[in-house]
């Protein structure tokens, strides 16, 4: 203790810079924290969040309650969650290249802003976009190809469109985080692969791939911890909660919304968002823990 804080006296400076952070974090992230408690109880108005009856653990057998459905959001939450990662990933690392790779830099960067600009609308217009596009009487898709689909009833189509909207939605911003790793590559590693002989393909498979891959790795293992969380405007809004599309377009995060709607259950809510964290938590830190066996440079801790 002595040496911690003679430690922190030390760099007093920096302690205080950093204050107004660490605050920020306590009281938004931890703080709330101490709601979970609702998890375990039988949540009133009346008695507030102390006072109201312990029930155990009845809210997560209420989520379990519905085998069927249950099973249903939960597969459609990990599905998703695997779909976006592995495609997004993907296509975030293929764009930061080509960008990165373009000869002309002031294209690249009006492409790079203009990529942005997606990640800043709601999804409360997006909602209003896709239908503009997929609207089965005024829709673009169906007014260009003389078709008639009726997309809000298509319930196989919807992760296609998901996926489709995710992509366009957040793949420019993605990128912006692995082009910034690229551009700190040394350049000396392509003057030596020149040298040598090496093609473009040969220095992205041998230079810049590599060079990316503890970025990956980190993001990847950033996101483990989200995998049973889910976009809420993207499968509540987009979809505009159609019933119809549930089998393959409602996840846990969705699922719990109408909940609230429906019965305002904050017990329920509390205990759901608990067993999100609890497996996400213990994801992570077996992702963690294999990647810090097979490339410790690259775990988090």
């Amino acid at each position: 203790m002595k040496a911690f804080l003679h430690n922190t006296w030390k760099h007093r400076a920096h302690v205080v810079m950093a204050l107004p952070v660490f605050l920020i974090l306590f009281f938004i992230m931890y703080v709330p924290m101490a709601g979970l408690v609702m998890a375990f109880k039988n949540f009133n108005y009346a008695d507030g969040i102390w006072k109201s009856p312990w029930n155990g653990i009845e809210n997560f057998k209420f989520l379990l309650a519905s085998k069927a459905t249950f099973i249903q959001i939960t597969r459609n939450t990990v599905l998703y969650y695997l779909l976006f990662t592995i495609v997004g990933t993907f296509l975030n690392v293929t764009l930061a290249i080509m960008i990165d790779k373009l000869v002309f830099k002031k294209l690249a960067k009006t492409m790079q802003t203009l990529m942005i600009i997606p990640v800043f609308i709601s999804y409360a217009a997006v909602q209003f976009i896709v239908y503009a596009f997929i609207s089965s009487d005024t829709g673009i898709i169906n007014h260009t190809f003389g078709s008639s689909t009726k997309f809000y009833s298509a319930v196989n189509l919807w992760p296609i469109i998901l996926l489709v909207v995710k992509i366009w939605k957040d793949t420019g911003y993605g990128s912006v985080l692995y082009m910034s790793v690229l551009a700190g590559i040394d350049s000396e590693l392509y003057e030596a692969a020149d040298i040598d002989g090496a093609n473009s393909w040969q220095k992205i498979t041998n230079i810049t791939i590599p060079s990316l891959i503890p970025m990956i790795t980190v993001m990847l293992l950033l996101s483990v911890g989200s995998v049973m969380h889910s976009d809420t405007g993207l499968f509540y809004q987009v979809t505009r909660n159609s019933g119809i599309l549930y089998e393959t377009t409602q996840v846990i995060d969705s699922y719990v919304l109408n909940a609230i709607f429906k019965n305002s259950n904050f017990g329920f809510v509390a205990a759901t968002s608990f067993f999100q964290s609890i497996v996400g938590l213990l994801l992570m830190l077996f992702a963690n823990t294999t990647v810090r066996k097979i490339a410790p440079e690259n775990a988090l801790f």
